[in-house]
């Protein structure tokens, strides 16, 4: 249980990425949190953020919200990339946490930033991919380990492929796919990739400024190939195709003796093939335990859970439908027993190297070790 209660500040941006995904009011679902402050250079989206979150202190500019509050934590909100780099750098310079919305950055360059500045502020950084702490990745972890797939041999991922398809879909969903691959494969060590416009190649003619601030992007149509140790494979793909409802959306893992599929969304769905023909088997549906946390906006008496064990009093309350709540735990967890959070900035970083490895993969057409030498972006060297 937390011994000390939190000071958070929010920094959103109203029409350019607004508040993100709920990183605004996550911070009502704990006790053992006071939002203190709220900035926003948009006056009619400060004022309704600060109705909405019940906070006084409103600031246009952030950096003057930071000199004058000193908050312990920062939630650097805006789904917009193009301002993460110098919030979360602000954020770190007036000493405090940061929950980042993802994706984290537009380059591994500006990500090497961030962490940088975090380390020598000696704070915590933490992006929102929110299947870091998720009970049906842990049960699909804890089926893999006990062997329910026999080896595992190759991992094939893919974006939402809406009209965001190709490079868009990159940056944005294919976050989670790499970091679901990575997950369960740890850390690649080289990509291959194949960048492609209307079935051409990548050419400067292609390459085109992404919206929300992503910098930027080249294709309608990706695939890359990923190497992990022990000789295993991962595959990304988001192509054009005409699909909407984005189904396809997640990892499928392939072992000797099955498949296991995850469509990521909040509460990921998993499913089993037990055969070793990765066919001619039902595909069964595989429960994952309650979510172990809790919380609340207020405090509460701790509330009995199965077997008679209770949750700790500051987390107690309804099961979250709130994905971030998990990542906010384990933040202020994080924080005081100085240690990284389980969805790091190290962690998320690793989304943005494995995206840029295939674009220089296509720009060099060559296979590229990881992490990239270059951490700047691939597309800018195109010639």
């Amino acid at each position: 249980m937390p011994s000390r209660t939190f000071r958070a500040a929010v920094i959103g941006r109203t029409g350019r990425g607004n508040y993100g995904h709920g990183l605004d009011t996550v911070w009502k679902r704990f006790a053992n949190v006071t939002l203190i402050a709220v900035a926003d250079d948009h006056p009619q989206g400060l004022a309704a953020a600060g109705e909405r979150l019940g906070v006084r202190a409103l600031y246009g500019d952030y950096r003057r919200m930071l000199a004058a509050e000193r908050p312990d934590i920062v939630a650097v909100a805006p789904r917009w990339v193009d301002c993460h780099h110098d919030m979360v750098i602000a954020a770190a310079e007036a000493g405090a946490s940061v929950y980042l919305e993802k994706p984290m950055a537009r380059t591994p360059a500006e990500a090497d930033r961030m962490i940088d500045a975090c380390d020598r502020a000696h704070v915590k950084l933490a992006v929102a991919h929110q299947m870091r702490i998720s009970p049906a990745i842990e049960q699909a972890k804890r089926l893999l380990g006990e062997g329910a797939l026999g080896r595992l041999q190759e991992l094939r991922g893919r974006g939402k492929e809406d009209r965001r398809a190709g490079g868009e879909d990159l940056m944005v969903l294919g976050a989670h796919v790499m970091d679901l691959m990575r997950q369960f494969a740890g850390d690649p060590l080289w990509a291959f990739g194949r960048v492609t416009t209307a079935g051409r190649g990548l050419t400067r003619a292609g390459i085109r400024e992404g919206p929300e601030g992503l910098g930027l992007i080249a294709g309608d149509a990706i695939a890359g190939l990923f190497g992990f140790r022990d000789g295993l494979t991962g595959y990304f793909a988001s192509k054009q195709c005409g699909q909407s409802d984005g189904g396809r959306f997640g990892v499928d893992l392939y072992g000797s003796e099955g498949i296991l599929s995850i469509r990521a969304a909040t509460e990921p769905q998993i499913h089993l093939c037990s055969s070793s023909r990765w066919t001619n088997a039902p595909w069964r549906p595989v429960a994952s335990p309650a979510p172990a946390i809790r919380s609340s906006p207020e405090p509460a008496p701790p509330a009995a859970a199965p077997g008679g064990a209770s949750p700790p009093a500051h987390l107690a309350g309804p099961p979250p439908r709130d994905a971030n709540v998990p990542l906010v735990a384990d933040l202020l967890e994080a924080i005081e027993q100085d240690r990284p959070p389980r969805a790091s900035g190290v962690e998320a970083r690793w989304t943005i190297e494995m995206a840029m490895a295939l674009y220089e993969s296509e720009r060099t057409g060559a296979r590229v070790r990881l992490p990239l030498a270059d951490r700047g972006h691939p597309l800018e060297k195109l010639g």
